[in-house]
């Protein structure tokens, strides 16, 4: 009768899974490229790893554009680290944009017009 009972309702315990078990999903046909319209403002999704960068990564605020950048690479040097995010912080208090930590590892910096929201939206509830 138990066995009956967890086919039909299910059993609470999880099994282990395996590898082969996965699929893997292939993104590709869902990214469509538009080169041939232009946009107003693009994410641009980048890699600090040193000062030089900043002035490349400053004209694509004042551009209008937003950051992903990932700064994993300077975040052992905390002198340059704090640096880089002041200089970044200048650019978008200038522009009246934002800048947040998403994760560890990772800085968005938005242009005039757009703010960060930090709540998270949860089971579609904030």
């Amino acid at each position: 009768m138990a066995k009956f009972m967890d086919k039909l309702f299910g059993n609470n315990t999880k099994q282990p899974t395996r590898e082969d078990e996965f699929t893997d999903l292939d993104l590709s046909k869902y990214e469509e490229v538009m080169d041939d319209e232009p946009a107003e403002t693009y994410i641009r999704v980048g890699e600090l790893t040193n000062l030089d960068e900043l002035s490349q990564l400053k004209k694509e605020i004042y551009d209008g554009n937003i950051l992903m950048l990932d700064i994993s690479n300077i975040k052992a040097d905390k002198l340059l680290l704090d640096r880089a995010l002041k200089d970044l912080k200048e650019v978008v208090t200038d522009v009246h944009g934002d800048i947040a930590g998403l994760r560890e590892d990772q800085v968005l910096v938005t242009p005039a017009g757009v703010k960060i929201d930090r709540d998270k939206i949860i089971g579609g509830k904030y």
